[in-house]
């Protein structure tokens, strides 16, 4: 009997590594672009951390976590979610002191225990960003404007995603919302589910993120929290709307987003979409401005969010996103044929790897036509075949497995020039009395420069396009002539 993998754990297929890995790169440049610096982290925290920082009524807390007990009785557990641990680093390491305004981002695997559907996991992955020592809605605005630089056209380009925003109010104006949400759902207790009566006692605005369609109309017909909004929280969010409109990023005000985490404070978004069935959020964060104190560390202000890789992941592959440039463009395939070619094609990889060219050695010895056939799977750029004839003849053909046409490095330029002429002829008959000189210049003269520009113009497009290949060809040479020392 075979061993297959856990439920909710899966395996990440190369076909999809590529599209996670695609992801990874956008994610890495816009943080670049938005000076965050990269942490690590633990995958496993104690169980107290997320207790202590999601919030200990929470979905995850109470029902998802992975949790052991090492030999001394301390809980330990899989991270759930970034958020606590970055906190923690932040605190623990002193980046709290040295470095108040630190902008981190992170990335990895996460873990919750609940039932495996359709885009939701065991085992799931997540890229994160925090910044910290900042309070001001353009930190805010420009937190959401860098995640939507990664999931949207000036990244990965997903379709179909909605971005939403609201505000969950502060300490100062939140338990009066409370208050009117709690007495509205009291008068709908009959109606509610089991999980909400249970959240109305210890977590009522987790009401309103129900993904029970019964709840719909009850859901619908509550208080919001814009109607309780005290002056400072109402002004905050005025700005994160004035700044977004200003960096020309589009969002729509949800006003039942509450977010998940007992952690958020002010400001709170998600990116949705509907292609995904149940799982409509694939990205989601907000302001966090007490959870540093919270958790041991100096009373400063943080915002951040995380996107779930395996939900965009399944966007990018709904979408057909063009993975060239995630690809390496100068995949090279060396497909010999013969015994002796194979041990020159190995030679020749070793040095083509050496100057940072990506090679797939062809080592099985199956017909031509079969592993030409699989140069395309696997995305090479050129294929270049190594037989008796190329090495007797010290010269080698590159095929271009883009434009599907052959290309002969040693006799281009000398197919491509008489090509010119011709083209020029038929334009001398068919127009004989038209100068296409100065008037000046006799014709004569004006098809000689004419032909002069054209070569020179032909001679710069066939060095661009066939440089590498002309590169390639000079390594074929050359480790040729290595071997024959």
């Amino acid at each position: 009997m075979s061993i297959k993998a856990i439920k909710g754990f899966q395996d990440i297929l190369p076909e999809r590594a590529e599209r996670f890995a695609r992801l990874e790169a956008v994610a890495r440049d816009a943080f670049a672009r938005y000076a965050y610096r990269e942490i690590r982290l633990p995958e496993m925290e104690f169980t107290e951390l997320f207790a202590r920082g999601i919030g200990g009524t929470t979905d995850i807390v109470e029902k998802e976590m992975f949790t052991l007990t090492d030999s001394k009785g301390r809980a330990m557990s899989l991270r759930p979610e970034g958020t606590a641990g970055v906190v923690r680093a932040f605190i623990e390491n002193g980046l709290a002191v040295s470095e108040p305004q630190a902008k981190l981002f992170y990335g990895g695997a996460m873990f919750r225990h609940e039932r495996p559907q359709k885009g939701r996991f065991r085992q799931f992955h997540q890229i994160g960003a925090e910044a910290f020592g900042n309070a001001d809605p353009l930190c805010d605005a420009e937190t959401i404007a860098l995640l939507m630089d990664i999931v949207g056209e000036r990244g990965v380009d997903v379709q179909g995603i909605r971005l939403e925003i609201n505000s969950i109010g502060d300490d100062a104006c939140r338990p009066k919302y409370r208050e009117a949400l709690v007495r509205y759902l009291k008068l709908h207790e009959g109606s509610l589910d089991e999980d909400s009566k249970r959240r109305l006692t210890t977590n009522p605005m987790r009401v309103l993120d129900s993904k029970n369609p019964a709840m719909a109309d009850i859901v619908a017909g509550a208080p919001t929290m814009g109607e309780h909004l005290c002056d400072a929280c109402r002004e905050h969010f005025d700005g994160v709307k004035r700044y977004l409109d200003a960096m020309g990023v589009q969002y729509h005000v949800n006003e039942r987003i509450v977010r998940g985490l007992d952690y958020y404070t002010r400001t709170a978004f998600e990116v949705t979409t509907d292609r995904l069935g149940a799982q409509s959020a694939v990205a989601g964060g907000g302001r966090y401005d007490g959870l540093v104190k919270l958790l041991g560390g100096p009373e400063l202000p943080g915002i951040g969010f995380a996107l779930g890789i395996e939900r965009i992941e399944a966007l990018m592959e709904m979408d057909d996103v063009d993975m060239e440039k995630q690809r390496q463009d100068a995949l090279i395939a060396l497909i010999p044929i013969g015994e002796a070619q194979r041990i020159l094609c190995a030679k020749l990889a070793t040095r083509l790897r050496g100057e940072g060219i990506a090679v797939e050695l062809f080592s099985d010895n199956r017909k031509l036509s079969k592993q030409m056939s699989r140069t395309d799977k696997i995305g090479c750029r050129y294929a270049m075949v190594v037989g008796e004839e190329e090495v007797a003849k010290r010269d080698i053909v590159v095929k271009d497995l883009r434009e599907a046409t052959w290309v002969d490095l040693l006799h281009e330029y000398k197919e491509a020039i008489p090509l010119i002429e011709s083209g020029l002829r038929v334009l001398e008959r068919q127009f004989p009395t038209q100068s296409i000189a100065i008037k000046s210049e006799n014709m004569a003269e004006a098809k000689s420069r004419t032909l002069g520009s054209f070569k020179d113009l032909i001679s710069k497009y066939v060095d661009s396009r066939a440089d590498l290949p002309a590169w390639l060809a000079e390594q074929f040479r050359a480790v040729l002539e290595d071997s024959e020392k």
